[in-house]
């Protein structure tokens, strides 16, 4: 069985997932063939990167256009055609005969609505998966010839019931993390409380020095800090602080999240789902893009975590009273817990493999 997904790398979610997707099926189903490719880079090999670093420009330093767009989008129709498809599906077309897969999984929405309109225009009954990389039942998503949705909670999935799909189609699996981040054992008990700060690189940490003066001389606390890509402010913060340790860029989160007793980050989708499968509690950023506010009144009406404010003595007040604070660490572990025993219910290669057998059988 020959697996293609389909992805881009707007921000770095949609190509993590797909990646972590890749992992899980060659855990389950090792005998599939797995490949992860940037559709964009594929279609416009020329212009793919600028393309990137202006939507990365757009959503940085002009998100509210951003968001008004966004929620313009969920007021159109799902299915719904632009300019641009045309010469992206001669080159998916293109594409899938020289691959010729026997599924694709699509882990972006523009990709998601190719090879479904693809489907609808040659009558192919290639199946089509589409793995939802945020909390969301925003139109984007929703296409005609999609054969299954895997999305991240039982709530997305009634969601998505209200608006027509089918319930057989919809699959909670959860947004896809790597394994590392589902075999986390976590310290307990006993030492210094440790505090885990990422979206460094983002830029999102305050200003002030005097909020990381205050978190150096919380009691009995140890922090660290991923600062990513932002030489800046790791060159500013490193070495600087008895408690607090300052990490660059880092491709073993997991390492850290299980050493932590708390999180501070924004609530981007596959950060969401890295935290609950680490049962790591979370106190999260005030987000500024719609899919992270999104994500973030999911978690907070789960209980999963609490809402930090921008300002640094307020965020600093809400690092305080969640840390010190047992009953509530562990209530939202326990939570993180039994939404990781729902998610860990579906397996995703079992879910293909039905899907082609199917295919086969009506081809």
């Amino acid at each position: 069985m020959k697996i293609l997904i389909l992805t881009g790398k707007f921000g770095l979610g949609h190509w993590s997932a797909s990646q972590s997707l890749r992992q899980q099926i060659s855990r389950d189903f090792p005998r599939a063939e797995t490949e992860v490719l940037d559709f964009f880079a594929y279609a416009m090999p020329n212009s793919s990167e600028a393309l990137y670093k202006a939507f990365d420009l757009l959503v940085t330093y002009g998100y509210g256009l951003f968001n008004a767009y966004y929620r313009m989008a969920d007021r159109l129709p799902s299915d719904t055609h632009s300019p641009l498809d045309r010469p992206m599906l001669d080159k998916l077309e293109e594409l899938l005969w020289e691959k010729r897969p026997d599924a694709v999984i699509a882990t972006h929405p523009i990709c998601a609505g190719l090879v479904s309109r693809y489907k609808e225009e040659s009558g192919d009954r290639l199946p089509l998966v589409t793995c939802v990389t945020d909390l969301s039942t925003h139109n984007e998503w929703l296409h005609s010839r999609t054969d299954g949705y895997l999305v991240g909670s039982r709530e997305i999935k009634e969601r998505l019931m209200e608006k027509g799909v089918e319930a057989g189609r919809i699959h909670v699996t959860g947004i896809p993390v790597k394994e590392e981040f589902r075999t986390i054992s976590h310290r307990r008990g006993g030492g210094e409380r440790r505090l885990l700060i990422m979206g460094g690189g983002l830029g999102l940490l305050p200003k002030k020095d005097s909020f990381y003066d205050a978190l150096d001389e919380l009691p009995g606390v140890r922090t660290t800090i991923l600062t990513g890509h932002n030489q800046r402010l790791y060159q500013r913060l490193s070495g600087r602080y008895e408690h607090i340790e300052v990490v660059g860029f880092t491709d073993r989160v997991w390492e850290y999240m299980e050493q932590a007793d708390l999180m501070l980050t924004k609530p981007g989708g596959i950060t969401v789902f890295e935290s609950i499968f680490a049962e790591l509690p979370l106190l999260l950023w005030e987000p500024f893009l719609q899919q992270e506010k999104n994500n973030a009144r999911f978690l907070l009406r789960s209980g999963l975590a609490r809402a930090a404010a921008k300002e640094p003595e307020e965020c600093l007040a809400a690092i305080q009273g969640l840390l010190y604070d047992d009953r509530a660490l562990g209530e939202m572990s326990a939570r993180m817990r039994a939404r990781k025993r729902e998610l860990q219910a579906a397996g995703l290669a079992r879910i293909l493999e039905a899907m082609t057998r199917e295919t086969e059988v009506c081809a």
